[in-house]
C-alpha cells in the first residue's frame, strides 16, 4: 500500500503545483539527513503510457532508489575525507566530456561514410593480418546429425563418401531425414561449434583431431552423425579474411570516426585563431 500513498501524494500536490507559490506547502516524499526528495523533483520523471497501478510502482522504486543512493553518499562521506574541490572537478570534467562527445556525436553522424569497399577490407586485411590471429579453431565442412532408425542410411553413407559426387541426391535425403544439416561448404565455421551437439564434443586434442581426420562418422544411442571437413585453420594461424570481414569493416569504421573527431577539434581551433577567441599568455 505504501506505493499508492506515495502516488497519491503526487497527484494531490500536482494539483497544487500550479497554483501561487505562497498557497502551496509542497509534500515532502522521503528524507535523508538533511537531505529531502520532494514532490515536485518527480514531475516530468513518469512515463506517461503508464497505467495507475505501474506508475505507482515506478514512483515507489524511484523514491527507493533515490533513499538508498542518499544513504551510500552519506556513509561515503562519513567513512572518506575527501578533498571538495577535485570532486568538483571531476564533476565538471565528466560533464564537459558529455558535452564534447554529444558534439562529437552530431559531427558523426553528419559526415560518417559508412559504405566499406571489398578494396578497402582487402589491402587493410593485408597490412594488418598479423593482428587477426585465431583463438579457435575453423573448419570448412558439411554436418549432418540423422536419426538411427532412418532408412538406408547405406546408401546416403556411400554418397557422402563420394562428395560432391551427386550432391543432389544427398540435399534430397539430408531434407527428408536430418534432425540438423550444415551445407554451406564454403563458409568457414568455428570448429568447437560443429561438434558441439555430437558425441565428439569432449574430443581433447581438436588440432590432432582436425589433422588425422577428413571423413569423421560418430554415433549415440538416437542418432549417426556425419562430418566431412574440406579445409581447415588452426589456433594461432591468421584467420581467413572471409570469416573476419565484416570486423575489419568494422575497424575501418571506427578509424574513419577517430579522423572525423579530429577533424573537428583541428578545424574548431583554427577557427577560433583566425577570430581571436583565445589567447594563451607565456612570460
Amino acid at each position: 500500500m505504501r506505493h499508492i500513498l506515495i502516488f497519491n501524494i503526487l497527484l494531490l500536490s500536482s494539483c497544487q503545483y500550479f497554483q501561487p507559490k505562497e498557497e502551496t506547502s509542497e509534500p515532502v516524499i522521503a528524507r535523508v539527513g538533511d537531505k529531502t526528495l520532494m514532490a515536485s523533483d518527480l514531475f516530468g520523471l513518469i512515463p506517461a503510457n503508464l497505467t495507475s497501478s505501474d506508475s505507482s510502482i515506478f514512483v515507489e522504486k524511484f523514491v527507493l532508489d533515490w533513499v538508498k543512493k542518499q544513504l551510500m553518499i552519506a556513509k561515503a562521506e562519513e567513512a572518506i575525507d575527501f578533498n571538495e574541490a577535485r570532486i568538483q572537478q571531476r564533476v565538471l570534467d565528466y560533464q564537459y566530456a558529455l558535452m564534447v562527445h554529444e558534439l562529437e556525436k552530431k559531427h558523426i553522424d553528419a559526415n560518417l561514410d559508412e559504405d566499406v569497399s571489398e578494396q578497402e577490407i582487402s589491402e587493410y586485411y593485408e597490412q594488418k593480418a598479423e593482428n587477426f590471429v585465431l583463438r579457435q579453431n575453423l573448419a570448412k565442412c558439411i554436418y549432418f546429425k540423422i536419426p538411427a532408425k532412418a532408412p538406408n542410411i547405406w546408401r546416403f553413407r556411400r554418397q557422402l563418401r563420394d562428395y560432391p559426387k551427386d550432391t543432389t541426391q544427398i540435399w534430397e535425403y539430408a531434407n527428408e531425414h536430418a534432425v540438423k544439416a550444415f551445407v554451406e561448404d564454403s563458409v568457414w565455421v568455428k570448429f568447437d561449434e560443429v561438434l558441439l551437439e555430437t558425441p565428439l564434443k569432449d574430443v581433447n586434442d581438436k588440432v590432432a583431431f582436425l589433422k588425422a581426420n577428413s571423413s569423421i562418422e560418430a554415433s549415440d544411442e538416437d542418432y549417426i552423425y556425419f562430418l566431412k571437413i574440406f579445409e581447415y585453420k588452426l589456433v594461432g594461424e591468421i584467420a581467413p579474411l572471409e570469416f573476419i570481414k565484416d570486423n575489419v569493416a568494422d575497424i575501418i569504421i571506427n578509424k574513419r570516426k577517430i579522423t572525423l573527431k579530429k577533424e573537428l577539434e583541428k578545424k574548431i581551433y583554427e577557427e577560433a585563431e583566425q577570430t581571436n577567441a583565445f589567447e594563451i599568455y607565456r612570460n
